[in-house]
């Protein structure tokens, strides 16, 4: 079915449209190594209220991502170039990704879970509930290269209706887990962060990287202990602005690339700001690495998916 606009009269403009820009801006000339200046920011489909999550699969070579508030998956053919519904209603899934074995591994709002698509279709439960009580509202995630699911859980799901169902928290706090689908044990990795949202691995996976959309509005770094399901040397690695930093992924190099209001910003793996893929919505949301060859960034900004082609490729693609 073809995806119809859906992005509500009432949409967030706070930002009045002469001032947004769109296109690349170089703080430090390392950034060329890793973008054109004059590459082509590619807008292809526009119409969500807010638009997240996007995973690519090259067995298709197409794009799936979330309209949060409107309760849709959606999906761009990157050959046909048509957006058409995948899924909906869908409990306003937010952050995906794609394991090994080519499945969609999905966070879901107002289920309260993390899910994963077969290959025909079905849509099972991994994780609900930690220790008898529901999880707030799953956000993002990542998938480790043992199979572990590491995700985010804050409760942008159940403060109102919008994004989910609004409702109490039965926790003690916005936490990020660990779990792991062959044993079923569920871990807590970080219970500091304020409202822990996006994640990605180092490409050795030796640091796993969480943003905070809370009030410190900052990016963490921590190791990856030697059992490889624990965390420590929790220390800040950048503080995003304009806006903070939403979704992140990080490149074959190390570099890290992260949503803010004004679009993609890219740090080099010491902390320093390279540049910005600048792209004209209110606020960007999330981002993936697509394309065959891992080199194309499709972006998530507000009510809109777009792409833009760069010289590296990301890390953790499994294929």
């Amino acid at each position: 079915m073809t995806a119809e606009p859906k992005t509500f009269p009432n949409h967030r403009s706070t930002i009045a449209p002469e001032d947004l820009l769109q296109g690349i801006e170089v703080i430090d000339d390392l950034f060329l190594e890793l973008i054109d200046r004059d590459t082509e920011i590619q807008k292809h489909w526009t119409g969500c209220e807010w638009a997240e999550g996007p995973v690519y699969f090259p067995e298709g070579d197409y794009v799936l991502w979330s309209d949060v508030p409107n309760d849709r998956i959606l999906k761009f053919d990157a050959h046909s170039r048509d957006t058409t519904v995948f899924r909906e209603p869908c409990n306003n899934t937010n952050g995906h990704f794609r394991d090994q074995q080519g499945q969609l591994v999905s966070c879901e709002h107002a289920a309260n879970r993390i899910s994963r698509t077969a290959p025909d279709g079905s849509v099972t439960c991994l994780v609900d509930n930690w220790q008898g009580k529901r999880l707030n509202s799953p956000n993002d995630l990542v998938v480790k290269s043992d199979g572990t699911i590491w995700f985010t859980d804050p409760p942008y799901g159940i403060l109102s209706d919008r994004e989910g169902n609004q409702r109490e928290s039965e926790l003690e706090g916005n936490f990020t887990y660990r779990f792991d689908p062959k044993s079923k044990e569920l871990s807590i990795v970080d219970n500091v962060a304020d409202r822990p949202n996006g994640l990605a691995f180092s490409p050795d996976e030796t640091m796993l990287y969480l943003a905070d959309t809370g009030a410190p509005r900052d990016i963490t770094v921590f190791n990856v202990a030697k059992d490889a399901a624990t965390l420590s040397n929790r220390r800040l690695f950048a503080k995003v602005r304009p806006g903070a930093a939403d979704g992140l992924r990080v490149d074959e190099r190390g570099n890290i690339w992260t949503s803010a209001r004004d679009g993609v910003q890219c740090y080099s793996p010491n902390g320093s700001l390279l540049g910005k893929i600048l792209i004209p919505e209110q606020a960007t949301a999330n981002l993936v690495f697509g394309d065959k060859d891992g080199k194309r960034i499709y972006i998530c900004g507000d009510t809109s998916l777009y792409s833009v082609r760069v010289k590296v490729a990301g890390a953790g693609r499994y294929w």
